[in-house]
């Protein structure tokens, strides 16, 4: 994808959807974002295959993704010898109320800068990715419901 591609999705009022349905496995589905599918997995716990990747997986992953696009993004942009990133994030349940998360943790490791510039690209992140700050602020979220 162009910078330019990226520059105009990445802007204020954007909507973006993912579509996902049953399938005919009991606790499996399969979710759409543009062309792309994956499979998703209810834990075994709940009764899923447990196989696939998870609700709580993917947003995990999605803190990932935000996180190491946007160091590498903001390093390119203050041309800074950026080698390599990896972040480990992890959420921790709620020993008291399952519906929610107690914490959530994000660990970054950043080759070729020094500790200095890591955190200022890290808190670049912070500071701009709204998959973090939605969940750190809490932001409005509804369900709907309709029948076929």
């Amino acid at each position: 994808m162009s910078e330019a591609a990226v520059t105009e999705s990445a802007v204020t009022g954007e909507i973006v959807t993912v579509r996902a349905r049953t399938l005919d496995t009991f606790g499996r589905f399969l979710a759409s974002a543009r062309q792309h599918h994956f499979v998703s997995d209810a834990k075994a716990a709940a009764g899923g295959p447990g196989d696939a990747v998870q609700a709580g997986e993917l947003l995990l992953a999605s803190l990932a993704s935000c996180g190491l696009g946007l160091v590498q993004k903001t390093a390119r942009e203050r041309e800074l010898p950026l080698k390599g990133a990896e972040v480990e994030v992890s959420f921790e349940r709620d020993p008291e109320d399952g519906t929610r998360y107690a914490a959530i943790r994000l660990a970054f490791v950043l080759e070729g800068v020094d500790l200095p510039t890591a955190r200022s690209l890290v808190d670049a992140f912070t500071g701009t990715c709204p998959i973090y700050n939605t969940l750190k602020r809490g932001g409005p979220i509804e369900a709907t419901t309709a029948i076929r």
